[in-house]
């Protein structure tokens, strides 16, 4: 079932989409409706604690859900986008976006100056004739913005907002190399193509990533600090490691007899038998880390955590993978205490510097125990994760020093064990089209490439 549609259906994969079977010889791509050599079948949208439904896709499909979705909007769409191309896709998403603007339906876009760079200002300007309300994220060229220049800093999030009941989130930009042949059928015929994912959410869930974008709304229109476009929403509880004990002390104070600080003990027998309700209120199943680049940003103390507390497996599929040392001596640290580290990494990108510093730590992962992987085939865009087969992460966050230290980032993660056996799913879908690397095969690489690699590493807090 497409959860960004369909409000009455319960079930059911997406249309079109329940005959994939096994791979055959392509890349692994869906890039068209109706294909079924890349081996992955939609599975079924997995429900929250809350009724919300979370539907995970993958390429293609993933935009053409949300541009499904813009169709049935009635009150109000608020797209926040790092590339929005002009391209085939892009414009059909323009149109779409100034078509629903003049029937009446209130519509915010965010895009991000430097990422929208190539893409044609036009564009831009019939949107906003149309009556699309069009906030730049930090113009590039000085002369153009209202407020201080920060070039550095980049809205990387993408992010689609509609009626306060759906959500959409992933990795995709609006461009013909993520959506293929699916929103635009004469788009998937040319160039490269992406393998990324996103996730759809239908229900009460999805008002907190409205609260999300209503952050970095209001920071675009009045700047100040670029922290108050941060939002994070119950990482603990979907985390689990803060909530539970702090709600067993409640339970404790409650059978003392001394909750909310007042002392009646001697009342306790006349109590009910357990406490109310909210004193048990299960973690949530839907955490939100909309981070922004401060000093104290939680993003880099959240992804220590995670692998920190890892305790079976920590798969990760990841377009640029750059990390901080301590983030590489976490990963190790968990393959060494037992823990199956598996990275799906790119063998050809769009950003040749990132690959070759991905690969300079290759050395010291495998000689820990880390699996690698390197997608063959296709630009490896997906920021995906899964640990211990039960909190699944999908968002825009790479593991690289621009997502931590200079861009704004958008990640929801999902505590479920079916979403995350979904999760592990498309990931062992994705080792049928990529070559391991093992550690006595990467030893013998030339020295040219070694100096190359060490070069790169030092300086990729540049990239």
């Amino acid at each position: 079932m497409d959860v960004l549609l369909d409000k009455d259906r319960d079930s059911g994969p997406l249309p079109g989409m329940a005959a994939q079977g096994e791979a055959g010889t392509s890349t692994g791509l869906n890039i068209e409706p109706g294909s079924d050599d890349d081996g992955w079948v939609v599975p079924e949208p997995v429900g929250l604690g809350d009724g919300s439904l979370v539907q995970l896709y993958k390429d293609g499909e993933a935009l053409h859900a949300a541009y499904e979705a813009i169709k049935l909007a009635r009150r109000r769409i608020c797209l926040e986008i790092y590339i929005f191309a002009s391209d085939e896709t892009g414009r059909a998403f323009a149109d779409l976006l100034c078509d629903k603007a003049k029937a009446g339906v209130k519509v915010y876009l965010i895009y991000d100056s430097f990422g929208s760079i190539a893409s044609d200002p036009r564009m831009f300007e019939r949107m906003r004739h149309a009556g699309v309300r069009v906030n730049e994220f930090h113009p590039f060229w000085p002369w153009e913005g209202k407020f201080s220049w920060r070039p550095l800093n980049r809205d990387h999030r993408k992010l689609l907002v509609i009626d306060e009941d759906v959500a959409w989130l992933g990795g995709m930009n609006l461009g013909g190399e993520y959506g293929g042949s699916w929103v635009v059928p004469s788009a998937g015929k040319f160039g490269d193509f992406w393998r990324d994912n996103a996730i759809g959410i239908r229900g009460a869930a999805a008002l907190k990533f409205f609260e999300s974008f209503r952050h970095t709304w209001r920071y675009t229109k009045r700047r100040g600090r670029i922290r108050t476009a941060e939002y994070v929403y119950n990482l603990d509880g979907v985390c689990g490691a803060c909530e539970w004990p702090m709600v067993r002390r409640k339970m404790k104070r409650w059978r003392d007899g001394v909750v909310g600080g007042w002392g009646v003990k001697e009342l306790a027998p006349h109590l009910p038998s357990s406490p109310p309700p909210h004193l048990l209120e299960q973690p949530g199943q839907l955490g939100i880390l909309a981070s922004a680049p401060t000093v104290h940003s939680p993003l880099k103390p959240f992804l220590n955590k995670l692998f920190r507390e890892a305790r079976r497996d920590l798969w990760m599929t990841m377009a640029y993978f750059a990390p901080h040392d301590d983030l590489i001596d976490e990963l190790c640290a968990a393959a060494r205490r037992g823990v199956r580290v598996r990275l799906m990494l790119p063998g050809r990108g769009d950003v040749a510097a990132l690959i070759v510093a991905a690969r300079s730590f290759y050395e010291t992962l495998l000689a820990a125990g880390v699996e690698i992987y390197e997608r063959q085939g296709v630009v490896l865009h997906a920021k995906t994760m899964v640990i211990d087969g039960t909190i699944g992460m999908v968002g825009s966050t790479n593991l690289d020093y621009r997502s931590i230290e200079y861009n704004l980032e958008l990640s929801a993660l999902v505590r479920s064990t079916t979403f995350g056996r979904q999760m592990e799913e498309l990931f062992e879908n994705d080792v049928r089209y990529a070559k391991r690397m093992t550690l006595g095969g990467w030893r013998r690489r030339p020295v040219w490439d070694r100096v190359v690699q060490w070069v790169v590493s030092r300086t990729r807090y540049l990239l």
